[in-house]
């Protein structure tokens, strides 16, 4: 089954890169994004799949793994800033507040979820899904931004669009829709391609 990450290595068009994703009523979509930092917490998260083994490989799968991730930021109290998910990992801005869940206790939830969730649908109860995640707390403006723009347009890190916005799952369509135009061209002026980001999936 051909996934959306395998497309930068053989070139294949995946399902992902053709499949328009129709809008989902039941997700609890964030609200517009703070982008500024403050007194609460901002991280930086990136977790990949053990061997960093292709396992999102689909439409059902890639929502799956989106639509769940947005349910618990919402239960957990995590305002989601910027996201991207693929088929062996996923990175996400992410916004504590004073009565947010513990950040790792989040991320277990969502990882023991999926992990279920996609092993019933594979048919492979009990598979190890999950390797680890990764968190950097973000303390300057700078690093802040620059890496909400990395997350945009981590689709076209991975060349699986040439814009970030024609990727279904990830944040870029959505921070277009509700950001404001100026606050867009400041975000996706920030430069990514000096950032020290582990994303050799």
């Amino acid at each position: 089954m051909q996934d959306a990450s395998a497309t930068a290595i053989d070139g294949d068009k995946s399902p992902a890169e053709s499949g328009v994703r129709p809008p989902h009523s039941k997700v609890p979509w964030p609200h517009a994004p703070i982008h500024k930092l403050d007194d609460n917490g901002v991280y930086f998260v990136t977790a990949g799949t053990l061997h960093k083994a292709r396992l999102f490989t689909d439409k059902p799968r890639l929502d799956l793994l989106e639509r769940r991730l947005m349910k618990l930021a919402n239960q957990y109290r995590w305002q989601l800033e910027a996201w991207a998910v693929f088929s062996n990992h996923y990175h996400i801005v992410a916004r504590g507040f004073p009565d947010s869940a513990n950040l790792g206790k989040f991320l277990s939830h969502l990882h023991s979820d999926t992990a279920r969730e996609l092993n019933r649908l594979d048919r492979l109860e009990g598979r190890k899904v999950w390797y680890n995640f990764r968190d950097t707390k973000l303390t300057f403006e700078k690093s802040y931004l620059a890496r909400c723009n990395y997350v945009h347009q981590n689709a076209v890190h991975h060349k699986l669009v040439p814009v970030a916005n024609q990727y279904p799952w990830c944040s870029a369509s959505w921070f277009e829709r509700v950001a404001s135009p100026a606050m867009v061209q400041t975000i996706y002026s920030f430069k990514t391609d000096h950032l020290n980001i582990e994303d050799d999936y």
